[in-house]
């Protein structure tokens, strides 16, 4: 069974930096291609970054590009999403996923994720 439980949200003011974690069980993240989303209330679910399968190729959303980045661990097993330079509009629930794909294929749709954590949430004060 697939599990992804992420941590390292909090509040923090603009400007600020955090780390996400997603701890990964039930596969190996070293043959998986994740990626983090984020929800703000009101809004859809939308791609943030993600990270190819064999750690090789990273891809970002316009807006968090230069300010995010994504990493991983093989010996933990967990995926990372450091923050920095956090605005107010980067609050929101953050996800993680594991594609259906490890090509990467369409990283930027939802649907092409098969597991989700739960999510951790982050705020962000002006």
């Amino acid at each position: 069974q697939v599990q992804l439980v992420e941590s390292g949200g909090g509040l923090v003011q603009a400007g600020g930096s955090l780390r996400l974690s997603c701890a990964v069980s039930g596969l190996t993240v070293s043959r998986a291609t994740m990626a983090w989303f984020r929800q703000a209330p009101g809004e859809e679910r939308r791609f943030v970054a993600h990270i190819l399968w064999d750690g090789g190729d990273t891809t970002y959303a316009d807006a968090v590009k230069g300010r995010f980045s994504v990493s991983r661990s093989t010996r933990n097993n967990t995926v990372y999403l450091n923050m920095d330079n956090l605005k107010p509009e980067d609050s929101a629930v953050y996800t993680c996923a594991v594609s259906r794909f490890r090509s990467g294929l369409n990283y930027w749709r939802e649907e092409s994720y098969a597991y989700w954590g739960q999510g951790t949430q982050v705020t962000v004060s002006s």
